[in-house]
């Protein structure tokens, strides 16, 4: 599982479609609609590697410099999730070595909460990487954050255990997170 790459060495333009959202590579275009998400403090809280604050120019960076660098150079592939033509979240596949595979996330705009583009998104991520060869995909949970393992549970991942103290908080200290996982039969 180490060694597992992607097959493909092109991701930079790589799409993932799904019934409803796009799953598609940043644009610059995209910088206003990152930005005003990631003010959202539901946002803030689960996604601890966003800087507070965060800035126009941590925007700008993400989806003109940092997003379309990790595609190229094979270490994952983060997706914009559009919706009737509007981003309404962040996603991604992401590989980092080791025996669980590669790792999806997701944030979901405020505005666009409550409507499944999460679930959907992760199932269409996770299947999506499975299909290339992954053997498994997982995610990690913040124990306390429930909506988002309902989500996890709906794209079609199995809870597999609880890890402890894997998650960096804000303040210096570690909350535990549930893992779950896919395989390609699940």
């Amino acid at each position: 599982m180490a060694g597992w790459t992607w097959p493909t060495s092109d991701l930079t333009t790589e799409v993932v479609r799904t019934e409803r959202p796009l799953l598609r590579p940043f644009r610059p275009d995209d910088e206003d609609a990152v930005l005003a998400a990631c003010q959202d403090p539901g946002i803030q809280r689960w996604i601890t590697v966003l800087s507070l604050p965060y800035t126009r120019e941590q925007a700008r960076a993400w989806v003109s410099e940092l997003a379309p660098a990790e595609r190229a150079e094979g270490r994952g592939m983060p997706v914009a999730v559009e919706a009737d033509g509007v981003l309404v979240g962040s996603a991604g596949v992401h590989v980092r070595g080791g025996r669980l595979g590669p790792e999806i996330g997701y944030w979901i705009a405020a505005g666009a909460r409550g409507r499944g583009y999460a679930a959907e998104t992760a199932h269409a991520l996770a299947e999506w990487a499975l299909g290339l060869g992954a053997p498994r995909v997982h995610l990690v949970v913040d124990v306390a954050n429930t909506a988002s393992q309902v989500t996890a549970g709906r794209a079609g991942f199995r809870r597999e255990g609880l890890v402890r103290g894997c998650l960096e908080n804000r303040d210096g200290g570690r909350s535990d997170a549930v893992l779950f996982g896919r395989l390609p039969g699940d």
